[in-house]
């Protein structure tokens, strides 16, 4: 067997390592290029921001002033108007409400921001992920990739929002407080609270960074077990053909065995950050409303100031909590867009040349010049292929498993690139031509045809999306899967199914050379098209795909030789090479590798 290359790594964290790398991907969102309405709405959030600011750390003023008035202490401020105590009260309560509401609008401003951000990001990965090459895809684990890309995404939009309106927000308010109280008081309590928000900050971050490490265990094992629970569903019927649905229950549970045991490390760890957290924010708020109330025994200090220090400690100790939860999310969200962006820095193995022209089919011809190829460097699967394939002619590649019949197909619609020699199509080097053009050339009929979880119309329509109601239908009519649809309950908006289960092989395969009908391609790729489906199956399918060959260059890659005596010219491959070449009676009349492989399958279907 063929050794494959590992699996690329997604987990490309190394440049965001720190986590600056992430924020400097992320801030382009924050800013985008010529979305002026959007800039306006993150200016404005900001406005909204710093008004809430100014309101939360002024509203304590209010709030002493009145328990100055009822105590009847202190001197009226200029600022107070000659309030009463009700009148400062209901300014306090005014205060408060235009706190809030500032926030609410800030919210409401940005909001539009961050699904912008949400929405353009997931956009993009998506696209990524579908210009990687197969062999990329092959190698990944589609249901980790899938976690990777949803847990990526929500991320952002939280980022995003926490960076503009948490830590910086946070810095300033913590600022504004000491500065007031170091004002109307003196230095040691701005001394007291520094200290404590030093302790309260770095007791934080290094259990935080501690935690990002078990949480990386622990999104390992969601997405191992993720992985196993799709594997499983999609294999239905082979777990039911083997009765091993205690097996699979089993290999799910040790999945989620391990994922619950990470799991539980991160909320013992939760409750261990949340303690000490909690311990030093207590003895700062202690220590200060010990030397506020010492100032009050003393008579320095009104009770005013007692309760407006209290309230100060008490309205800096709300974002310090939040500052905790905040960081958490905040390297929690790195980790995982950490991910995302490790994806969306992986390089497609297959590019279009900066120059790549489209393709011009006139004739279709095909031609494999010494092409080379191999999946690794371990061994050459392609080793000099030569042909030629006249337009309008049908060519048939046959060959024991593993020889390289399907890595040609892959080869031609450019899955992957020629490691040697060239491919082309009407004199055209496959790598001087745009992708997309030349997908467009080629109709593909697979050996198993994979539909989408949609209507039969939607499937057929897949080939070519704007094509009317009618020409869907005569594609149906000309792949004979016509009749059958509609004599369905719902006809062609009969629903398939997950990856077309709701229909038979050959019902199925009918559907897949519809839409490539549909297509209208100028070159036909048939790879195995019929080797999954049942004898009588087969010969139905086989008229049908004769006829669509007709006026088109085909290459078929088949496994029964019955399948192709028809075509132009057959080649047998054996280990990377050409070894023989002709027609079927040619072919026969040689004695060598085909009329031996010939016999083998007669002698096969006999049995």
């Amino acid at each position: 067997m063929r050794a494959r290359p590992p699996a690329p790594d997604i987990d490309r964290q190394d440049q965001y390592a720190g986590g600056a790398g992430i924020v400097l991907r992320v801030l382009p969102y924050l800013w985008p290029e010529g979305e002026r309405g959007i800039r306006v709405r993150v200016v404005a959030s900001l406005l909204m921001l710093l008004a809430a600011k100014l309101i939360a750390v002024t509203t304590p003023l209010f709030y002493k002033a009145a328990v100055d008035k009822l105590a009847g202490e202190g001197a009226d401020a200029a600022w107070m108007l000659g309030a009463g105590a009700v009148g400062l009260t209901v300014a306090y309560g005014v205060a408060r409400a235009l706190n809030v509401g500032f926030q609410q609008l800030r919210d409401v401003l940005f909001a539009r921001v961050g699904q912008r951000a949400l929405r353009t990001l997931a956009l993009e990965t998506f696209q990524h992920i579908h210009r990687l090459s197969l062999g990329y895809h092959i190698r990944r684990r589609t249901g980790s990739l899938q976690r990777v890309m949803e847990r990526g995404v929500k991320g952002v939009e939280f980022l995003l929002r926490f960076l503009l309106f948490s830590i910086g927000p946070l810095a300033l308010e913590l600022i504004m407080v000491g500065a007031i109280l170091a004002a109307l008081f003196d230095w040691r309590y701005l001394a007291v609270i520094a200290l404590t928000i030093l302790a309260y900050v770095s007791f934080t971050f290094a259990v935080t960074e501690w935690r990002v490490k078990i949480r990386r265990e622990m999104i390992r094992q969601d997405n191992d077990a993720a992985q196993k629970s799709m594997d499983s569903l999609l294999n239905f019927e082979t777990v039911k053909y083997f009765g091993a649905e205690r097996r699979e229950a089993d290999r799910y549970d040790g999945a989620m065995a391990g994922y619950v045991e990470a799991a539980l490390k991160t909320s013992y760890s939760l409750a261990a950050l949340n303690a000490g957290q909690s311990v030093i924010i207590t003895a700062g708020l202690v220590a200060v409303m010990a030397m506020a109330a010492a100032g009050v025994q003393s008579g320095s200090l009104t009770t005013g100031d007692f309760v407006m220090v209290n309230a100060y400690m008490i309205q800096i100790t709300v974002p310090l909590n939040f500052l905790g939860t905040v960081y958490r999310e905040i390297r929690q969200a790195l980790v995982d867009m950490a991910q995302m962006f490790g994806l969306l820095e992986q390089p497609a193995d297959v590019t279009d040349a900066p120059d790549a022209r489209s393709l011009i089919v006139d004739r279709a011809e095909i031609v494999f010049d010494d092409v080379r190829f191999g999946y690794g460097d371990d061994r050459e699967v392609l080793a000099g292929v030569s042909f030629r394939v006249p337009p309008g002619r049908t060519l048939a590649l046959v060959g024991p498993s593993g020889a390289g019949k399907s890595t040609i197909g892959r080869l031609l619609f450019r899955f992957y690139d020629v490691t040697g020699g060239a491919i082309r199509i009407d004199g055209q080097d496959l790598r001087a031509v745009s992708q997309d053009s030349l997908h467009a050339a080629i109709g593909v009929v697979p050996q198993d045809t994979v539909l989408f979880n949609d209507t039969i119309l939607y499937n057929i329509a897949y080939g070519r999306p704007d094509a009317t109601r009618g020409e869907i239908e005569a594609a149906a009519r000309a792949a004979k899967i016509h009749d059958f649809v509609a004599n369905l309950p719902e006809g062609y908006d009969t629903q398939v199914g997950e990856r077309g289960l709701r229909l038979s092989g050959g019902e199925k395969q009918r559907v897949g050379i519809a839409r490539t009908l549909l297509k209208d391609p100028a070159i036909l790729l048939l790879d195995e098209a019929t080797s999954a489906l049942d004898t009588e199956t087969e010969r139905d399918i086989q008229s049908e795909l004769k006829a669509m060959g007709q006026g088109r260059t085909v290459l078929v890659i088949a496994h029964r030789l019955s399948t192709v005596v028809d075509a132009d010219e057959i080649a047998v491959i054996e280990g990377g090479r050409i070894v023989e070449r002709g027609n079927h009676e040619a072919l026969l009349a040689r004695g060598g590798r085909y009329a031996v492989l010939w016999r083998r399958q007669e002698t096969e279907e006999a049995a």
